[in-house]
Protein backbone atom coordinates (compact mmCIF):
# COMPACT_ATOMS: atom_id res chain seq x y z
CA UNK A 1 0.00 0.00 0.00
CA UNK A 2 1.26 3.55 -0.68
CA UNK A 3 2.30 5.48 1.82
CA UNK A 4 0.89 9.02 2.82
CA UNK A 5 4.10 10.41 2.20
CA UNK A 6 5.18 8.76 -0.88
CA UNK A 7 1.27 9.80 -2.23
CA UNK A 8 2.23 13.42 -1.48
CA UNK A 9 5.36 13.05 -3.28
CA UNK A 10 3.82 11.47 -6.12
CA UNK A 11 1.49 14.14 -6.07
CA UNK A 12 3.74 17.49 -6.52
CA UNK A 13 6.88 15.30 -8.61
CA UNK A 14 10.08 14.39 -8.42
CA UNK A 15 11.27 17.68 -9.60
CA UNK A 16 9.97 19.70 -6.67
CA UNK A 17 12.00 20.75 -3.63
CA UNK A 18 10.10 19.23 -1.07
CA UNK A 19 10.32 16.10 1.00
CA UNK A 20 7.48 14.61 3.04
CA UNK A 21 7.43 13.12 6.53
CA UNK A 22 4.23 11.85 8.72
CA UNK A 23 3.79 11.36 12.07
CA UNK A 24 4.82 7.67 11.81
CA UNK A 25 7.89 8.49 10.63
CA UNK A 26 7.71 7.78 6.71
CA UNK A 27 9.29 10.03 4.38
CA UNK A 28 9.51 10.67 0.58
CA UNK A 29 11.08 13.41 -1.62
CA UNK A 30 14.83 14.32 -2.29
CA UNK A 31 17.25 13.83 0.44
CA UNK A 32 18.76 17.88 -0.10
CA UNK A 33 14.79 19.04 0.07
CA UNK A 34 14.78 22.46 1.07
CA UNK A 35 11.82 22.46 2.67
CA UNK A 36 9.91 19.15 4.39
CA UNK A 37 6.33 18.84 4.94
CA UNK A 38 5.37 17.41 8.09
CA UNK A 39 1.93 15.72 8.59
CA UNK A 40 1.63 15.78 12.02
CA UNK A 41 -1.84 13.96 12.21
CA UNK A 42 -4.50 12.33 10.20
CA UNK A 43 -6.64 15.69 10.71
CA UNK A 44 -4.18 17.42 8.17
CA UNK A 45 -5.91 15.67 5.77
CA UNK A 46 -9.33 15.86 6.78
CA UNK A 47 -9.30 19.34 7.12
CA UNK A 48 -7.97 19.53 3.31
CA UNK A 49 -10.69 16.86 2.17
CA UNK A 50 -13.71 18.98 4.04
CA UNK A 51 -12.31 22.82 2.49
CA UNK A 52 -10.20 22.06 -0.34
CA UNK A 53 -7.84 24.62 -1.27
CA UNK A 54 -6.31 27.00 0.71
CA UNK A 55 -8.77 27.62 3.43
CA UNK A 56 -8.40 24.12 4.05
CA UNK A 57 -4.56 24.17 4.03
CA UNK A 58 -4.36 27.21 5.68
CA UNK A 59 -6.64 25.98 8.64
CA UNK A 60 -4.40 22.62 8.77
CA UNK A 61 -1.57 24.23 9.08
CA UNK A 62 -2.85 26.95 11.91
CA UNK A 63 -3.89 23.71 13.91
CA UNK A 64 -0.68 22.05 13.72
CA UNK A 65 -1.81 19.12 11.82
CA UNK A 66 1.22 20.69 9.06
CA UNK A 67 4.00 21.90 9.52
CA UNK A 68 7.14 23.21 7.35
CA UNK A 69 10.73 22.76 8.34
CA UNK A 70 12.89 24.66 6.31
CA UNK A 71 12.08 26.75 3.49
CA UNK A 72 8.68 27.65 3.71
CA UNK A 73 9.07 29.70 0.47
CA UNK A 74 9.74 26.45 -1.61
CA UNK A 75 6.30 24.94 -0.56
CA UNK A 76 4.54 28.11 -1.34
CA UNK A 77 5.72 28.00 -5.03
CA UNK A 78 4.23 24.57 -5.79
CA UNK A 79 1.12 24.31 -8.28
CA UNK A 80 -0.68 22.69 -5.52
CA UNK A 81 -0.17 25.45 -2.98
CA UNK A 82 -0.50 28.19 -5.31
CA UNK A 83 -3.41 26.92 -7.39
CA UNK A 84 -4.95 24.35 -5.10
CA UNK A 85 -4.82 20.57 -4.95
CA UNK A 86 -6.34 19.25 -8.22
CA UNK A 87 -6.54 15.68 -7.54
CA UNK A 88 -8.29 12.72 -10.35
CA UNK A 89 -11.45 10.79 -8.77
CA UNK A 90 -8.95 7.53 -8.63
CA UNK A 91 -6.27 10.02 -6.54
CA UNK A 92 -9.03 11.79 -4.14
CA UNK A 93 -10.18 8.01 -2.98
CA UNK A 94 -7.00 7.29 -2.72
CA UNK A 95 -6.75 10.39 -0.30
CA UNK A 96 -9.48 9.25 1.52
CA UNK A 97 -8.16 5.93 1.87
CA UNK A 98 -5.38 7.54 3.77
CA UNK A 99 -6.95 9.62 5.92
CA UNK A 100 -8.88 6.63 7.61
CA UNK A 101 -12.15 6.36 9.07
CA UNK A 102 -11.90 9.86 10.79
CA UNK A 103 -12.70 11.47 7.84
CA UNK A 104 -16.11 12.43 8.23
CA UNK A 105 -15.46 13.44 11.53
CA UNK A 106 -16.10 17.32 11.79
CA UNK A 107 -13.41 19.53 12.99
CA UNK A 108 -13.78 22.36 14.52
CA UNK A 109 -11.67 25.37 13.14
CA UNK A 110 -8.63 26.25 15.01
CA UNK A 111 -8.27 29.24 16.90
CA UNK A 112 -8.30 32.59 15.25
CA UNK A 113 -10.78 32.62 12.53
CA UNK A 114 -13.18 35.67 12.36
CA UNK A 115 -16.67 35.74 12.49
CA UNK A 116 -17.83 39.06 12.25
CA UNK A 117 -21.63 40.54 12.62
CA UNK A 118 -23.78 43.32 10.98
CA UNK A 119 -23.67 45.18 8.30
CA UNK A 120 -20.25 44.75 5.68
CA UNK A 121 -18.71 47.99 6.42
CA UNK A 122 -20.36 49.44 8.91
CA UNK A 123 -18.61 51.72 11.16
CA UNK A 124 -19.18 48.74 13.85
CA UNK A 125 -18.73 45.79 11.95
CA UNK A 126 -15.17 48.01 10.27
CA UNK A 127 -14.22 48.44 13.80
CA UNK A 128 -14.40 44.46 14.55
CA UNK A 129 -12.80 43.56 11.60
CA UNK A 130 -9.59 45.74 12.55
CA UNK A 131 -9.49 44.67 16.12
CA UNK A 132 -9.02 41.03 14.82
CA UNK A 133 -6.07 41.95 13.02
CA UNK A 134 -4.51 44.72 14.35
CA UNK A 135 -5.14 44.86 18.35
CA UNK A 136 -2.94 41.22 18.52
CA UNK A 137 -0.37 42.21 20.25
CA UNK A 138 1.92 45.25 20.10
CA UNK A 139 5.01 43.56 21.09
CA UNK A 140 3.88 41.00 18.40
CA UNK A 141 4.07 43.36 15.59
CA UNK A 142 7.08 45.14 17.06
CA UNK A 143 9.21 41.62 16.75
CA UNK A 144 7.57 41.47 13.08
CA UNK A 145 8.17 44.93 12.09
CA UNK A 146 11.26 46.17 13.70
CA UNK A 147 11.59 49.12 15.38
CA UNK A 148 9.75 51.16 12.68
CA UNK A 149 6.90 49.87 13.44
CA UNK A 150 5.45 50.47 9.83
CA UNK A 151 2.71 47.64 8.31
CA UNK A 152 3.11 48.57 4.40
CA UNK A 153 5.56 47.91 1.85
CA UNK A 154 8.70 49.80 2.26
CA UNK A 155 10.80 51.65 -0.71
CA UNK A 156 13.91 50.12 -1.59
CA UNK A 157 17.16 51.68 -3.57
CA UNK A 158 18.95 48.83 -2.62
CA UNK A 159 17.85 45.28 -1.46
CA UNK A 160 20.83 44.80 1.08
CA UNK A 161 19.63 47.62 3.12
CA UNK A 162 18.14 47.59 6.46
CA UNK A 163 14.07 47.45 6.61
CA UNK A 164 14.25 50.99 8.91
CA UNK A 165 15.82 52.40 5.74
CA UNK A 166 13.60 51.32 3.33
CA UNK A 167 10.27 52.33 5.68
CA UNK A 168 11.79 55.65 6.13
CA UNK A 169 12.44 56.42 2.37
CA UNK A 170 8.68 55.30 1.93
CA UNK A 171 7.13 58.19 4.05
CA UNK A 172 10.03 60.07 2.51
CA UNK A 173 8.98 59.50 -0.72
CA UNK A 174 4.92 60.04 0.57
CA UNK A 175 5.94 63.13 1.66
CA UNK A 176 7.56 64.57 -1.42
CA UNK A 177 4.84 63.42 -3.30
CA UNK A 178 2.40 65.71 -0.83
CA UNK A 179 5.02 68.45 -1.48
CA UNK A 180 4.81 69.01 2.56
CA UNK A 181 6.22 72.45 3.64
CA UNK A 182 6.78 73.53 7.54
CA UNK A 183 3.03 74.19 8.87
CA UNK A 184 1.31 71.98 6.53
CA UNK A 185 -1.74 70.30 8.11
CA UNK A 186 -1.37 66.46 7.16
CA UNK A 187 -4.03 63.95 7.63
CA UNK A 188 -3.04 60.37 7.85
CA UNK A 189 -5.69 57.99 7.85
CA UNK A 190 -5.26 54.88 8.48
CA UNK A 191 -2.11 55.77 10.81
CA UNK A 192 -1.61 52.39 12.48
CA UNK A 193 1.48 53.19 15.39
CA UNK A 194 2.44 56.57 13.88
CA UNK A 195 5.09 56.28 11.87
CA UNK A 196 3.96 58.11 8.87
CA UNK A 197 2.88 61.59 11.54
CA UNK A 198 5.98 61.54 13.40
CA UNK A 199 7.92 61.80 10.06
CA UNK A 200 6.32 64.20 8.81
CA UNK A 201 6.46 66.67 11.94
CA UNK A 202 9.86 65.56 12.56
CA UNK A 203 10.87 65.73 8.73
CA UNK A 204 9.08 68.23 7.67
CA UNK A 205 7.24 70.44 10.31
CA UNK A 206 4.03 69.56 9.44
CA UNK A 207 1.30 69.57 11.72
CA UNK A 208 -0.01 65.69 11.57
CA UNK A 209 -3.00 64.07 12.22
CA UNK A 210 -3.43 60.32 12.80
CA UNK A 211 -6.83 58.34 12.50
CA UNK A 212 -7.35 54.99 13.61
CA UNK A 213 -9.46 52.78 14.46
CA UNK A 214 -7.34 50.23 16.37
CA UNK A 215 -7.24 51.18 20.47
CA UNK A 216 -3.76 49.35 20.99
CA UNK A 217 -2.11 51.24 17.92
CA UNK A 218 -3.10 54.85 19.10
CA UNK A 219 -1.87 53.64 22.88
CA UNK A 220 1.36 52.62 21.20
CA UNK A 221 1.47 56.05 18.70
CA UNK A 222 0.46 58.15 21.99
CA UNK A 223 3.65 57.10 23.51
CA UNK A 224 5.98 57.06 20.06
CA UNK A 225 4.94 61.09 19.87
CA UNK A 226 5.83 61.35 23.93
CA UNK A 227 9.29 59.99 23.23
CA UNK A 228 9.99 61.90 20.02
CA UNK A 229 8.86 64.98 21.94
CA UNK A 230 6.20 65.50 19.07
CA UNK A 231 3.34 66.66 21.48
CA UNK A 232 1.32 69.31 20.75
CA UNK A 233 3.26 68.94 16.85
CA UNK A 234 1.27 65.17 16.15
CA UNK A 235 -2.40 64.32 17.33
CA UNK A 236 -3.27 60.38 17.06
CA UNK A 237 -7.18 59.83 17.33
CA UNK A 238 -9.53 56.99 17.78
CA UNK A 239 -11.64 57.75 14.70
CA UNK A 240 -12.89 56.73 12.02
CA UNK A 241 -12.57 58.43 8.89
CA UNK A 242 -16.20 59.28 8.34
CA UNK A 243 -16.55 60.79 11.84
CA UNK A 244 -13.17 63.41 11.23
CA UNK A 245 -14.51 66.74 10.31
CA UNK A 246 -12.17 69.45 10.83
CA UNK A 247 -10.68 69.71 7.33
CA UNK A 248 -9.95 71.71 5.60
CA UNK A 249 -6.23 69.99 5.81
CA UNK A 250 -3.38 70.70 3.12
CA UNK A 251 -2.68 67.10 2.32
CA UNK A 252 -4.23 63.63 2.98
CA UNK A 253 -2.14 60.13 3.35
CA UNK A 254 -3.70 56.69 3.06
CA UNK A 255 -1.16 54.44 3.63
CA UNK A 256 -2.77 50.66 3.41
CA UNK A 257 -6.06 51.56 4.01
CA UNK A 258 -8.43 51.93 1.19
CA UNK A 259 -8.11 47.80 0.99
CA UNK A 260 -10.41 47.92 4.08
CA UNK A 261 -13.16 50.20 3.02
CA UNK A 262 -14.56 47.84 0.16
CA UNK A 263 -15.77 48.41 -3.11
CA UNK A 264 -19.40 49.10 -1.88
CA UNK A 265 -18.05 52.18 0.48
CA UNK A 266 -14.88 53.47 -2.16
CA UNK A 267 -16.99 56.17 -3.21
CA UNK A 268 -17.73 57.51 0.24
CA UNK A 269 -14.33 57.41 1.25
CA UNK A 270 -12.89 59.63 -1.48
CA UNK A 271 -16.09 61.77 -1.43
CA UNK A 272 -15.26 62.18 2.04
CA UNK A 273 -11.38 62.78 1.70
CA UNK A 274 -11.93 65.74 -0.66
CA UNK A 275 -14.37 67.02 1.77
CA UNK A 276 -11.98 67.56 3.97
CA UNK A 277 -8.79 68.73 1.54
CA UNK A 278 -8.45 72.34 0.63
CA UNK A 279 -8.26 73.66 -2.63
CA UNK A 280 -4.64 72.93 -4.49
CA UNK A 281 -4.07 70.29 -1.69
CA UNK A 282 -2.90 66.95 -2.28
CA UNK A 283 -4.25 63.29 -1.69
CA UNK A 284 -1.13 59.73 -1.43
CA UNK A 285 -3.02 56.85 -1.73
CA UNK A 286 -0.96 53.86 -1.05
CA UNK A 287 -2.58 50.58 -1.58
CA UNK A 288 -2.79 46.91 -2.66
CA UNK A 289 -4.54 46.14 -6.03
CA UNK A 290 -6.18 43.33 -7.69
CA UNK A 291 -5.37 42.44 -11.24
CA UNK A 292 -7.76 42.62 -14.08
CA UNK A 293 -7.28 39.11 -15.21
CA UNK A 294 -7.98 35.52 -14.04
CA UNK A 295 -4.69 34.67 -12.53
CA UNK A 296 -4.28 30.76 -10.56
CA UNK A 297 -3.58 32.21 -6.82
CA UNK A 298 -6.12 32.21 -3.77
CA UNK A 299 -3.74 33.61 -1.34
CA UNK A 300 -3.58 37.64 -1.25
CA UNK A 301 -1.48 40.56 1.05
CA UNK A 302 -4.89 41.80 2.06
CA UNK A 303 -8.72 40.89 1.61
CA UNK A 304 -10.20 37.87 0.62
CA UNK A 305 -12.36 39.37 -2.28
CA UNK A 306 -11.52 40.72 -5.49
CA UNK A 307 -13.32 42.83 -7.00
CA UNK A 308 -12.71 45.62 -10.12
CA UNK A 309 -11.57 42.25 -11.92
CA UNK A 310 -11.91 38.71 -12.20
CA UNK A 311 -12.36 36.79 -9.02
CA UNK A 312 -10.70 33.40 -8.99
CA UNK A 313 -9.83 30.53 -7.11
CA UNK A 314 -9.60 30.25 -3.86
CA UNK A 315 -11.43 33.83 -3.10
CA UNK A 316 -14.54 34.82 -1.39
CA UNK A 317 -15.69 34.79 2.19
CA UNK A 318 -14.47 30.83 2.95
CA UNK A 319 -10.44 31.95 1.82
CA UNK A 320 -8.09 31.64 4.10
CA UNK A 321 -7.42 35.51 3.90
CA UNK A 322 -10.49 36.44 4.42
CA UNK A 323 -11.35 34.13 7.58
CA UNK A 324 -8.07 34.15 9.71
CA UNK A 325 -5.61 37.45 7.97
CA UNK A 326 -8.37 40.64 6.63
CA UNK A 327 -11.76 39.85 7.32
CA UNK A 328 -13.93 41.89 5.21
CA UNK A 329 -11.26 43.24 3.09
CA UNK A 330 -11.24 43.73 -0.58
CA UNK A 331 -8.70 43.92 -3.15
CA UNK A 332 -9.57 46.58 -6.00
CA UNK A 333 -7.83 47.04 -9.36
CA UNK A 334 -6.10 49.84 -9.82
CA UNK A 335 -8.01 51.64 -12.88
CA UNK A 336 -11.29 50.98 -10.86
CA UNK A 337 -9.52 53.24 -8.03
CA UNK A 338 -8.67 55.98 -10.40
CA UNK A 339 -11.87 56.64 -11.63
CA UNK A 340 -13.01 56.43 -8.39
CA UNK A 341 -11.06 59.12 -7.05
CA UNK A 342 -11.46 61.07 -10.31
CA UNK A 343 -15.46 60.70 -10.04
CA UNK A 344 -15.23 62.28 -6.32
CA UNK A 345 -13.51 65.43 -7.88
CA UNK A 346 -9.41 64.63 -8.04
CA UNK A 347 -7.28 64.69 -10.21
CA UNK A 348 -5.12 61.86 -10.70
CA UNK A 349 -1.33 62.89 -11.80
CA UNK A 350 0.87 60.20 -10.32
CA UNK A 351 0.59 56.83 -10.41
CA UNK A 352 3.70 54.18 -9.31
CA UNK A 353 3.95 50.66 -8.85
CA UNK A 354 6.12 48.85 -5.77
CA UNK A 355 5.19 45.69 -6.38
CA UNK A 356 8.20 44.75 -6.61
CA UNK A 357 9.00 46.73 -3.19
CA UNK A 358 6.43 44.77 -1.31
CA UNK A 359 8.11 41.16 -1.70
CA UNK A 360 11.03 42.57 -0.40
CA UNK A 361 9.47 43.80 2.38
CA UNK A 362 7.10 40.62 2.86
CA UNK A 363 10.60 38.42 3.25
CA UNK A 364 12.39 40.84 5.66
CA UNK A 365 8.86 40.94 7.86
CA UNK A 366 9.07 36.88 7.50
CA UNK A 367 12.36 36.70 8.75
CA UNK A 368 12.13 38.90 11.55
CA UNK A 369 9.20 36.63 12.80
CA UNK A 370 11.42 33.42 12.31
CA UNK A 371 14.15 34.78 14.35
CA UNK A 372 12.17 35.78 17.12
CA UNK A 373 9.33 32.78 17.25
CA UNK A 374 9.59 32.09 20.84
CA UNK A 375 8.60 35.86 21.57
CA UNK A 376 6.48 36.33 18.97
CA UNK A 377 4.85 32.96 20.48
CA UNK A 378 4.71 33.99 23.74
CA UNK A 379 3.26 37.38 22.86
CA UNK A 380 0.45 36.36 20.40
CA UNK A 381 0.05 32.25 21.03
CA UNK A 382 0.87 29.92 18.90
CA UNK A 383 -2.11 29.74 16.20
CA UNK A 384 -1.38 33.46 15.55
CA UNK A 385 2.22 33.49 14.86
CA UNK A 386 1.38 30.12 12.15
CA UNK A 387 -0.62 32.30 10.93
CA UNK A 388 1.17 35.54 10.23
CA UNK A 389 4.10 33.26 8.98
CA UNK A 390 2.04 31.79 6.98
CA UNK A 391 -0.10 34.82 5.35
CA UNK A 392 3.05 37.11 4.88
CA UNK A 393 5.38 34.20 3.02
CA UNK A 394 2.18 33.49 0.85
CA UNK A 395 1.79 37.06 0.39
CA UNK A 396 5.43 37.78 -0.74
CA UNK A 397 4.98 35.15 -3.37
CA UNK A 398 1.98 36.91 -5.27
CA UNK A 399 3.89 39.91 -5.23
CA UNK A 400 6.98 38.37 -6.53
CA UNK A 401 5.16 36.51 -9.63
CA UNK A 402 2.94 39.42 -10.13
CA UNK A 403 -0.38 38.08 -9.17
CA UNK A 404 -1.00 40.98 -6.78
CA UNK A 405 0.37 44.69 -7.27
CA UNK A 406 0.34 47.81 -5.25
CA UNK A 407 0.16 51.50 -6.15
CA UNK A 408 0.54 54.66 -5.14
CA UNK A 409 -1.84 57.52 -6.45
CA UNK A 410 -1.57 60.88 -6.27
CA UNK A 411 -4.14 63.14 -6.82
CA UNK A 412 -5.00 67.03 -6.56
CA UNK A 413 -7.93 69.05 -5.70
CA UNK A 414 -7.59 71.38 -8.38
CA UNK A 415 -8.34 75.23 -7.40
CA UNK A 416 -9.67 76.80 -10.22
CA UNK A 417 -8.17 74.51 -12.39
CA UNK A 418 -4.65 74.92 -11.06
CA UNK A 419 -3.14 71.76 -9.67
CA UNK A 420 0.09 73.42 -7.97
CA UNK A 421 2.48 70.72 -8.99
CA UNK A 422 5.36 71.54 -11.43
CA UNK A 423 5.34 70.74 -14.97
CA UNK A 424 7.72 67.68 -14.26
CA UNK A 425 7.79 66.89 -11.16
CA UNK A 426 10.42 64.88 -9.91
CA UNK A 427 10.12 62.95 -6.51
CA UNK A 428 13.36 61.25 -6.00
Amino acid sequence: MTSLARFAADVVGPDAPVAFRTWDGERAGPASAAATVVINSPDALTRILQAPGQLGLGRAYVAGDLDVEGDIFAVLDLPEVVGGIHLDIRQWSQLAGLAGPGLLRPLPPPPGEAHLRGTRHSRERDRAAVAHHYDVSNEFFSIVLGPSMTYSCAVWSDPAGTLEEAQAAKYELVCAKLGLQAGDRLLDVGCGWGGMVCHAARRHGAAAVGITVSRRQQEWGLRAVGKESLDGKVEIRLQDYRETDDGPYDAISSIGMSEHVGRSRLSTYFNQLHRLLRPGGRLLNHCITALPRATPSGWRAAGARVTGGNRHAGFGRRSFMDRYVFPDGELIEVGKVISTMQQAGFEVRHVESLRDHYGLTLRRWVANLEAGWDDAVAAAGLPRARTWRLYMAASARTFETGRTGIHQILAVKPDNGRSGLPLRPHFG
